[in-house]
C-alpha cells in the first residue's frame, strides 16, 4: 500500500512571540520541522512526504529537506489561505490509491510507532484519528453560563489524521466551511464515522515558548533511553 504524509507547516510565530515561524525555530540544534519529517521517514521505508509551506519560506524548507537523511522522499508545495486549503493543495499531488497521513508540522514529538498504528487503523476501518483522554476538569459555555461535563467522555484530538486516499480526497472536494477545524471534521461532513485510536501524551503542538522547553526535555529523555 502506497503511503503519503501531507505535513502542513504554514503557521506563523504570533503566539510564540518570535519573528520566525515556530516550525523553523531551533530545537536541540535542529529546526522543529526536521524532527517531524524524520519521524515520518523512520516510520516506513516507502513513506513519501509532501511538505506544505508558505511561499516565502520555500527556500528555508529546501535547506531543512537537504539536512534529512533521505530528501528524495520529500517534496514541497505552497500552502493556501487556511489549513483546509493548504491540505487540499497537498492532496492534489497524490494520484495513487494510498493511505494518506495529514500532520501538523509543529507536532514534532510524534513517534514512528504512532504513525504505524494510524496506518493499521486506517487500513482496518478507513480512517484513524489519534486522540488522548482529557485529564483536567472540563466546563462548557452555555447560554445560561457554563457547566461541567464528564471528562471521561472528552477526547483531545491529535494528528496524524489518517485516511484512505479516495475518502479524504473526495472530502476535500467540498467547499470550505468554518466548522472544518481538522481533517476528521471535513470527512465527517460526508457522513463517515470517525475512528479514534490511542494517541500519545507527548505528541504536543509547539505553540508557546513553554512547549519548546517541554519538547527539549522529551527529546533529551528519549536520547537517554528513558
Amino acid at each position: 500500500m502506497e503511503k503519503y504524509a501531507v505535513v502542513v507547516a504554514g503557521g506563523s510565530g504570533m503566539r510564540m512571540g518570535t519573528a520566525v515561524p515556530k516550525q523553523f525555530l531551533p530545537l536541540r540544534g535542529k529546526p522543529v520541522l526536521w524532527y517531524t519529517l524524520t519521524a515520518f521517514l523512520d516510520s516506513f521505508p516507502d513513506m513519501q512526504i509532501i511538505l506544505v509551506l508558505p511561499e516565502q519560506y520555500l527556500e528555508t524548507g529546501k535547506e531543512i529537506l537537504r539536512s534529512t537523511y533521505d530528501p528524495n522522499r520529500i517534496w514541497m508545495t505552497i500552502g493556501g489561505e487556511t489549513r483546509f486549503h493548504s491540505v487540499r493543495n497537498g492532496l492534489q499531488h497524490i494520484k495513487k490509491h494510498s493511505i494518506i497521513f495529514v500532520h501538523d508540522g509543529v507536532r514534532c514529538l510524534l513517534t514512528p510507532g504512532l504513525i504505524r498504528r494510524c496506518f493499521d487503523g486506517a487500513v482496518d476501518k478507513g480512517n484513524a484519528i489519534p486522540a488522548i483522554k482529557a485529564v483536567d476538569t472540563i466546563r462548557i459555555e452555555t447560554v445560561n453560563g457554563n457547566m461541567q461535563i464528564d471528562r471521561e467522555k472528552v477526547r483531545i484530538i491529535q494528528t496524524p489524521q489518517t485516511f484512505f486516499s479516495d475518502l479524504i480526497k473526495s472530502a476535500f472536494e467540498q467547499d470550505f466551511h468554518e466548522s472544518f477545524t481538522d481533517e476528521a471534521s471535513v470527512v465527517e461532513k460526508l457522513g463517515v464515522k470517525i475512528n479514534l485510536i490511542e494517541g500519545e501524551s507527548s505528541n504536543i503542538k509547539i505553540t508557546r515558548p513553554l512547549d519548546l522547553l517541554i519538547a527539549e526535555r522529551v527529546l533529551e529523555e528519549r536520547e537517554m533511553g528513558l
